[in-house]
């Protein structure tokens, strides 16, 4: 399988196996095991769209019995055990080739669902669509089948969104648009979820909506339905009308939430709470009641995601709240206006008693002979500091007609070196980097231009329908590789088409390969513009740079593009 995206998540979650309209349980939580009785997993069940998520009745099979430290292909070391039901296993594990974190599901070769797990992960494989959690590999060796994903440190589950309160109708816009669109790009491809719950769904740091499970979490169950494009709807139609109730939709509590309360039925969002958007309320219901007339503008029913993010993209688009405007603080009166009016008052609200006044300066003989004294020791400073100032410039001078500045600095055995500033530091190689893509790569075949001192040519990223890369990822960039590990002063980034953002970031000094993810570089620099030249705040040493595009600029067609035509570096 190909290598995918360096950071992220995807642990099973340890729910039952119904769709959102059945009987729903407890949603687990990346990296937290959730206990629960394995025999209420095994049961069939209808939900009450008719759709079934049942298991067929199948042998007992006694999960393998691994342990923390254990490698898989000598390469995946497990770390932590996050779920273990129903005969498989699911792990928090380490990528020791690629040093990043992964989620391993693990099951025994001969368990009954272990043909239709590897099935469902290589086809999840194959979609490479950066909105779901992606599979990295899928493996049968050694009387054991795994599939690896990518693990999300930086993501948040739904379900702990929603423990701090319902969302912004904003934030529930863009939760329902995104999503709906994710599963209806992969229902096009022959692929369902049902197993879509709050707990699937991930908010990245950058506000990106990502879904883990595809396809496997079903078949880890044995999850099937007749319907799973309706399946599919009706859960997301459940999560819009969570988020924005902070309830959930049936009479049972699930996944941390209330359930409504027994006897009323299936009611719309707005009355539920007060405030809620009206047509974001009618577009839940729309989703969750496929049978029949839905809200009171009897809108057709969603049955399909297609269907729900076309009506998603039908209504008039909902804006982010404006700031909150914070008033500055009362204006604070001082006693350094003249007059009662600053003075400060006493305790009895008179004003206290006037400042007395400085005595008049010295008169007569002996102060004038101290006023000439004290002119000419000001004189005299003011002639020794400018025969300073001019010394030290002249120094400068003769020092640039030399060339590059110097500075003796101390190493770590306690040895002098001296190291030159301004002196050009030559890259003896580089690479493209794009560690949150589904491919890894952006433009390879175009970096030697980024350094090959032709301003005319340039190595260009992929076109993007928005500045800040269609939202997908939050950069890309070039790492250059100095050879060995230098004092870097200052990196000069030249830019064609127009202004760009741009970051500088260094790997630790002592590495002796470039990092895999972009949290092995720290950010010592950044800027933006046509000609932007990035000095780190303090000295940094180190082999390989990190020139990390974040804001694209227009290529006039609707879409945006980033030009690097040249980059060099100095000490």
């Amino acid at each position: 399988m190909a290598e995918r995206s360096t950071a992220s998540v995807d642990v099973a979650d340890n729910g039952g196996n119904e769709p959102p309209a059945a009987k729903a349980d407890k949603a687990t939580t990346d990296g937290v095991a959730e206990a629960q009785d394995t025999a209420e997993e095994s049961e069939q069940s209808e939900d009450k769209s008719g759709d079934k998520g049942g298991q067929d009745t199948e042998p007992t099979v006694v999960t393998p019995e691994l342990h923390s430290g254990h490698k898989l292909a000598r390469r995946y070391r497990l770390e932590e055990c996050v779920t273990r039901l129903d005969g498989f296993s699911s792990w928090r594990a380490v990528d020791e080739k690629l040093r990043r974190a992964v989620g391993v599901h693990l099951l025994p070769a001969d368990h009954p669902r272990a043909r239709s797990v590897l099935a469902a992960a290589r086809s999840a494989a194959l979609l490479g669509d950066p909105r779901f959690v992606q599979v990295l590999d899928a493996v049968e060796e050694n009387d054991l089948v795994y599939v690896v994903h990518e693990w999300l440190p930086d993501a948040v589950e739904l379900t702990a969104l929603l423990a701090a309160g319902p969302m912004e109708a904003h934030d529930a816009y863009q939760l329902v648009s995104q999503v709906s669109q994710a599963m209806a790009a992969a229902h096009r491809e022959g692929l369902a979820h049902l197993r879509l719950t709050p707990g699937a769904v991930l908010r990245t740091s950058s506000g990106q909506y990502r879904i883990r499970g595809l396809a496997v979490n079903a078949a880890l169950r044995g999850i099937s339905a007749d319907r799973p494009q309706r399946t599919d709807t009706e859960a997301i139609g459940a999560i819009l009308y969570a988020a924005l109730t902070q309830r959930w939709p049936y009479e049972t509590d699930a996944y941390g939430l209330a359930g409504l309360p027994k006897g009323v039925g299936l009611i719309a969002p707005d009355q539920v709470r007060a405030g809620i958007h009206r047509g974001l309320s009618e577009l839940a219901m729309r989703a969750l009641i496929n049978d029949g007339a839905t809200a009171s503008r009897q809108e057709p029913p969603c049955t399909t995601p297609d269907e729900l993010a076309k009506a998603v993209a039908e209504m008039p688009r909902i804006r982010p709240p404006e700031p909150t405007f914070t008033a500055p603080p009362d204006y604070q009166r001082t006693t350094y206006q003249q007059g009662n009016y600053g003075l400060p008052q006493s305790a009895n609200g008179a004003p206290a008693p006037a400042i007395v006044a400085p005595p008049p300066p010295l008169q007569g003989r002996t102060g004038k002979a101290l006023k000439w004294i004290v002119s000419a020791l000001l004189i005299t400073a003011l002639g020794l500091g400018s025969w300073q100032v001019a010394d030290r410039l002249l120094d400068h001078n003769e020092s640039s007609d030399n060339g590059p500045a110097k500075t003796k600095t101390t190493d770590e055995h306690g040895d002098d070196k001296v190291v030159e500033h301004g002196k050009p530091i030559a890259i003896t190689g580089a690479h493209d980097f794009d560690p949150l893509s589904s491919d890894h790569s952006e433009k390879p075949d175009q970096i030697q231009n980024s350094y090959d001192r032709d301003p005319a040519t340039a190595w260009e990223t992929d076109r993007y329908l928005s500045h800040d890369f269609g939202r997908l990822k939050s950069g890309v960039g070039i790492v250059l590789d100095l050879g060995k590990a230098q004092s870097v002063g200052s990196v000069d980034v030249s830019f064609l088409g127009g202004d760009t953002a741009v970051q500088l970031r260094a790997a630790p000094s002592g590495a002796a390969e470039a990092p895999g993810g972009l949290d092995g570089f720290t950010k010592v620099a950044e800027g933006s513009g046509e000609k932007v030249a990035l000095k780190p705040g303090k000295a940094v040493t180190t082999r390989y740079v990190l020139v990390w595009l974040t804001d694209l600029p227009p290529i006039g067609d609707g879409g945006y593009r980033g030009k690097v035509s040249e980059i060099q570096v100095s000490s």
